[in-house]
Formats: C-alpha cells, sequence, structure tokens
C-alpha cells in the first residue's frame, strides 16, 4: 500500500506526464498556499525569493536551511495537493541529503538551479548539473517516490547580462535542458524565455514539461494568456516571486486609505 508521500508525488508525476499545462503558483507561507489550494490548483510550487522576501532575507542560498524546511513543512501539511520545494543549487547539500530532507518536509517536488550561489554564483558545467540531478532521481528512486525533479538553467541570463557568457543561449539552454531531462528532470525550467520562437525552440525538443514563469496580472512576455503558452507547447506554470509582487500595490492602497 502506497504512503501518502507516494501517492502525492504519484499525482504530481502524473500531471507532468499528462500532456496537459499544469499551472502551479508560487507560494512563500501556508495563507498563500492555501488560497492558491481553495482556488482550486492542483499543486503548488515554493519558491525561495517569495520565502527570503517574507522572512526578510536575500534570496540565493542566504535564508537559515533548517527554517527553510519548516517553513516547507508546514505548508505542504497544511494542503492537500502536491507541494514542489525550490532548493535553489541543493542548499549545499547532497543527493541523498537532499531527498532525505525534502521527504521528511513532505515535499514531492524539487526545483533544482544550476548556478551555485553560495559559492560566489558559480555556474554549474552542463556535465555536473546532469550528475547532480541524476544523484538526486536515484536516492528518490530508491526511496520508492516519484519526486518531480524541475531542472532549472539560468543560461538565456548569462547570455543577456550575467557574468557567464554564451555565444548561443537558447543553444545552452537547450543543451542543458535536454541533459537535465536525461538525468531524470521530470520538467525543465530555463528561465528568461522573452520572445515565442526562444520558447518554440526548447518545447519542439524536449519531451518533458517546459515550465516558464508568468505575472498573473500581465501574464507572459511571450504569451500573455493560458491558451497562448499552451499553443507554444509550454506545460508547466509558475510565478516566481511575481504573484507576491502583485500584491504590494493593491495593499498599499488599501492601507493608505486609513493614514
Amino acid at each position: 500500500m502506497a504512503t501518502p508521500i507516494q501517492e502525492k508525488a504519484h499525482k504530481l508525476a502524473s500531471l507532468h506526464e499528462s500532456g496537459d499545462l499544469i499551472v502551479m503558483p508560487t507560494v512563500w507561507d501556508v495563507w498563500s498556499a492555501q488560497l492558491a489550494a481553495d482556488a482550486g490548483f492542483q499543486a503548488l510550487t515554493i519558491g525561495s525569493h517569495p520565502v527570503a522576501n517574507a522572512v526578510g532575507k536575500p534570496d540565493g542560498e542566504h535564508q537559515d536551511q533548517q527554517h527553510y524546511f519548516a517553513i516547507a513543512r508546514a505548508i505542504a501539511a497544511a494542503v492537500d495537493i502536491p507541494v514542489s520545494l525550490d532548493v535553489e543549487s541543493g542548499l549545499g547539500l547532497e543527493p541523498y541529503e537532499l531527498v532525505a530532507k525534502v521527504l521528511e518536509a513532505g515535499v514531492v517536488g524539487v526545483n533544482i538551479e544550476d548556478v551555485v550561489h553560495s559559492e560566489n554564483n558559480r555556474v554549474r558545467t552542463l556535465e555536473e548539473q546532469a550528475n547532480y540531478i541524476a544523484g538526486v532521481r536515484k536516492a528518490a528512486d530508491e526511496a520508492g517516490v516519484e519526486l518531480v525533479i524541475n531542472g532549472r538553467t539560468d543560461a538565456m541570463a548569462w547570455g543577456v547580462e550575467g557574468p557567464y557568457k554564451v555565444e548561443d543561449p537558447v543553444a545552452e539552454a537547450l543543451a542543458r535542458s535536454l541533459a537535465m531531462e536525461k538525468a531524470g528532470a521530470r520538467s525543465v525550467y530555463p528561465v528568461s524565455l522573452k520572445t515565442a520562437d526562444q520558447v518554440r525552440a526548447l518545447t519542439e525538443k524536449l519531451t518533458v514539461p517546459v515550465n516558464v514563469t508568468v505575472d498573473p496580472v500581465a501574464g507572459h512576455p511571450a504569451g500573455a494568456t493560458l491558451a497562448e503558452l499552451k499553443e507554444l507547447g509550454v506545460r508547466r506554470v509558475s510565478y516566481g516571486p511575481k504573484w507576491q509582487m502583485a500584491l504590494e500595490a493593491p495593499a498599499k492602497e488599501m492601507l493608505a486609505a486609513w493614514l
């Protein structure tokens, strides 16, 4: 008989294998998680950036690890739907350590990026990132849990403005995404895709869902609506810190009336 964590992991994995577009609102505390769950979403992701904003810490592996996992544990326990956790580049943990902590928190997905912020923003090589993801996949499989790994690459950002320049950012993002898919990622997250052509360059070559970040108010530059993104082949959507940020203006207006 499957355990509750196995059941939630299977549900999240099945959503990724369904061929449908999944919207996973990015949450930062129990309140935001329950709000999104009550709205009817089928899965959530916890973002390190909005959590950092909520606790007054800078993003980029600067949060207290124990506190961060405690927040994840509280969120996962507060909702009945699967929850994924942004673990940045792995929070300095070896794959087996990471999987143990994630599963103990009741989380059934992870977002793993290829920039190691705790090491002066060092960029992992393609092979190093793929090997880390393969290690996480192996650890989760041995635990009997269909953990959903969302493999993130910042290659598009490096080509535009980052310290690590590449001649063809789209090609680099695709190569890294393909390597992460082969290593066991059940979705990939090439951040900073801006145009429809850039999105298609990845969705047409990958079999796992491609994740894009949207602003829940303004949408995405390549496709402002869910229908447009689905037409481009996008199969996973998250908000990053954009939902949290979108709440600032109306909240300030509401409070200003009482000054």
